[in-house]
C-alpha cells in the first residue's frame, strides 16, 4: 500500500491525541531504548522523543514515503524499513510503542506475544489500534464493495474485523505477561470541509481497495458509491462541522 504523508497528517491533531492519551498511561520513568513500530511519517516518534529525551528511538516502518518524511523530522533516530510483523530487535527494548499500526497485521495470537518476548527485563508493548469498523464509516466500504462490478477485485483485501475484542486481548496477553491494562475511547472527531470522513478514511483503510481498482472508471464509481453513503452516514451540521465518532483500543502489557 502506498503512503502520502501529506495527506495522512491533514488531520495530525486528530490522530495524533489517542498517541498522547496511551504514553501518558506508560509506567516507565526514563526507557533507555525504545521502538516505534509503525513509525509512519516520524511525527508521533517526535512526542516520544520529547516525553523521553534520554531515551534512544528507533522508528520502524514498511513505507518508504512515510519514512522519508519521518527522515526529515532532523531527530536523532534510527529508521529503519521494514515489516513489523517479522521485524527484529538488535537489543531487547524497553518500550514497544506502536500507535494505530498493528491492526494492519493479522495473526495477533501470535504477534502479541512475540512482541512481549522481545521486551527486556520490566519492558513494556503500548499498542493503540482503531476499533471502528463496525461503524458506518467502515461498514459501508464493504457495502459499497459488494454493490458494484468491482467487487471480485475488492473481495480480497476487505478486512471487515481486524481488531479483536478487550477480552480477547486480555486472553492473549495474560498468559505471557505480568499485568495487562485494557481500555477503549471513543473519539468525537469534529470535522471540516465536503465529506471529510472520506478523505479521513482515503488516507487510511480506503486506501487499499482504491489501490486495488487500476481501471479509473471503476474506482471512480466505487469511490463515489462509498461518498453517497459515508454523506447520509454523515450529514454535515449547520454550523458546516462533520461529528465522526471514532473508537479505538489502548493496550499497555508489561513483562
Amino acid at each position: 500500500m502506498t503512503w502520502d504523508p501529506d495527506r495522512y497528517l491533514h488531520f495530525g491533531g486528530q490522530r495524533v491525541r489517542p498517541a498522547l492519551d496511551l504514553m501518558s498511561r506508560i509506567p516507565l520513568s526514563a526507557p533507555g531504548h525504545i521502538v516505534d513500530l509503525g513509525c509512519g511519517a516520524g511525527n508521533v516518534t517526535r512526542l516520544l522523543s520529547e516525553y523521553w529525551p534520554r531515551s534512544s528511538i528507533t522508528g520502524v516502518d514498511n513505507s518508504p514515503e512515510m519514512l522519508t518524511r519521518a527522515f526529515a523530522e532532523g531527530l536523532d533516530v534510527t529508521w529503519v524499513e521494514a515489516d513489523i510483523n517479522t521485524w527484529q530487535p538488535e537489543i531487547a527494548p524497553d518500550l514497544i510503542f506502536s500507535n494505530a499500526a498493528l491492526h494492519w497485521c493479522d495473526s495477533h495470537q501470535t504477534l502479541l506475544p512475540d512482541l512481549i518476548g522481545q521486551l527486556g527485563p520490566q519492558g513494556v508493548l503500548a499498542v493503540q489500534m482503531p476499533r471502528n469498523h463496525s461503524a458506518p464509516s467502515h461498514v459501508c466500504m464493504i457495502e459499497a464493495a459488494k454493490d458494484g462490478p468491482w467487487y471480485e477485485k475488492l473481495e480480497l483485501v476487505l478486512r471487515p474485523g481486524p481488531v479483536a475484542t478487550p477480552e480477547k486481548y486480555y486472553q492473549i496477553l495474560s498468559t505471557c505477561s505480568w499485568k495487562v491494562d485494557i481500555w477503549e475511547a471513543e473519539y468525537l472527531q469534529i470535522l471540516d470541509g465536503e465529506n471529510p470522513v472520506v478523505e479521513w478514511t482515503s488516507t487510511t483503510a480506503l486506501q487499499p481497495l482504491l489501490e486495488a481498482l487500476e481501471d479509473e472508471d471503476e474506482r471512480a464509481g466505487f469511490l463515489q458509491a462509498y461518498s453517497d453513503r459515508i454523506a447520509e452516514a454523515y450529514p454535515v451540521m449547520a454550523n458546516g462541522k462533520t461529528l465522526f465518532p471514532f473508537r479505538r483500543i489502548f493496550i499497555i502489557a508489561q513483562t
